[in-house]
């Protein structure tokens, strides 16, 4: 191997992150076939069959005793503040989809990568060069600006954005692999979902079970539509820098625009164009930085001091 090679390590968690904003990208596609439940029910039934796949994963694939690593109050502070972050991205990001804002969703997660590394630079004290600043001073502009075209601050993106990237830092901190993790956040979460299933049955509100067999099997499939990107996503997390996470995220709100735009086909007035070119100028600012601070970085360490 030369010294160009990449960390097999870091290679590893590029493929995780692909992987896991390949299938985010496409999810639109997905929660619409359950739209009876409501956002929700959907959420709660995601929660409980989520943790079942984790469970179910966690007894194959991990060794006894790995609950103790967790164990510490510092640990569980931690997932407990994930579980949260995660569950109203989630439920935010269901009613957002089934209620005609897959284009506003798209914008959460294309401001996401520029919060992420000011969350990285604000609780990480990770270094942001100017250019950076230039993106995200640009990415504020256009905030505004679709501020003023839809009439009031575009909150479904913003409350994305910020969930998710509080999610991402505090799996940061968790020095714990993807399985583990999320099935601790998963039970941080379950008995609330399931006290809301319960009240919807017993209020005559619950679809699961009443729909047919195709709504309730869909339903209980949210399960592996969570996990496997949050597996793809947690292994990445632990593996590559925020701002490697940051860049590989650009597919996910790509593949969600495009969708909504084309077949959603939710209106993008003149001022929406404007906020999302400035939007994707920022990305564009960000990414060339990136790119410049990692290829100074190879060259300095490609540099061969001369024998004394």
């Amino acid at each position: 191997m030369t010294g160009h090679d990449p960390d097999p390590r870091v290679r590893r968690g590029v493929l995780y992150g692909l992987g896991a904003y390949g299938i985010w990208g496409l999810v639109p596609l997905f929660w619409p076939l359950v739209k009876r439940a409501g956002a929700l029910e959907i959420l709660a039934n995601r929660i409980v069959w989520s943790l079942l796949v984790a469970v179910i994963l966690s007894f194959v694939f991990l060794p006894r005793g790995w609950f103790g690593r967790l164990a510490s109050r510092r640990s569980l502070l931690l997932l407990g503040l994930a579980a949260a972050a995660i569950s109203v991205n989630w439920g935010v990001y269901i009613w957002g989809v089934n209620n005609g804002h897959v284009v506003e969703t798209a914008l959460g997660y294309y401001i996401n990568p520029l919060l992420s590394i000011l969350v990285g630079v604000i609780f990480l004290g990770e270094r942001m060069p100017v250019m950076q600043w230039v993106a995200v001073g640009i990415a504020a502009v256009a905030v505004v600006v679709l501020t003023i075209d839809y009439g009031h601050p575009p909150w479904i993106a913003l409350a994305l954005a910020v969930s998710f990237a509080s999610y991402g830092v505090l799996k940061k901190q968790i020095n714990a692999g993807a399985i583990e993790t999320l099935t601790v956040e998963s039970a941080f979460l379950v008995l609330p979902a399931l006290a809301y299933l319960i009240h919807l049955q017993l209020v005559g509100r619950l679809t699961f079970g009443h729909l047919g067999w195709a709504h309730s099997l869909l339903l209980v499939s949210g399960g592996l539509v969570t996990v496997v990107p949050l597996l793809f996503f947690a292994a990445a997390a632990t593996r590559v820098p925020l701002s490697t996470i940051g860049l590989l995220q650009y597919m996910t709100p790509t593949f969600q625009f495009l969708l909504g735009v084309l077949l959603f086909h939710e209106s993008m007035s003149t001022g929406r164009w404007v906020g999302f070119g400035l939007v994707w100028v920022a990305l564009a600012v960000l990414t060339a930085s990136v790119f410049a601070r990692a290829n100074a970085n190879r060259k300095a360490r490609d540099v061969v001091p001369e024998p004394v």
